[in-house]
């Protein structure tokens, strides 16, 4: 995707050493973020996978301003994270993101994908709502509250086949 003044969006995988920029994104993105070793680990984990948007500017540097973060195990799948930087959002960054992981965990035969998101969190839940994700449970008080309804986590899933 190209932008003003010749910058373009790219989605790529996710390396070991973007630990740093995963969490820097993720706490502009989230109250409670995880750290450089927890992104590390993950990325390690073989079941794990993760890609990252990144706006390039016309000198040619890349700058991480969304990442989705999936485990993939025996048919199923979990969304971890999903990230976009505050000032990147409204963009359809976050279903550019989704849709790409979705469309790649069909490819390796997974059935079914899970995520959990707070209740509170509208652009969230409309996003994974018009993917087709629907709520099959709740957990109270699993985020810190953040609104009317917060603290609740929804537990959605979609199925892929």
């Amino acid at each position: 995707m190209s932008g003003l003044f010749g910058t373009r969006t790219i989605l790529d995988e996710v390396r070991a050493e973007d630990a740093d920029e995963l969490v820097a994104v993720h706490a502009d993105a989230f109250a409670r973020s995880w750290s450089a070793d927890d992104f590390a680990a993950l990325i390690a984990d073989r079941t794990v996978f993760a890609l990252a948007l990144r706006r390039q500017g016309w000198l040619g540097r890349r700058r991480m301003i969304g990442f989705v973060l999936i485990r993939a195990v025996a048919g199923e799948a979990e969304i971890l994270t999903v990230a976009v930087a505050p000032a990147e959002r409204g963009l359809g960054l976050g279903r550019l993101l989704v849709e790409d992981a979705l469309r790649r965990l069909y490819r390796d035969g997974v059935a079914t994908c899970f995520l959990e998101v707070d209740q509170a969190n509208e652009p969230a839940m409309g996003l994974y709502r018009s993917l087709g994700f629907a709520v099959i449970g709740e957990r109270k008080g699993y985020y810190q509250a953040s609104g009317p309804g917060g603290g609740t986590a929804l537990v959605m899933r979609v199925q892929l086949r």
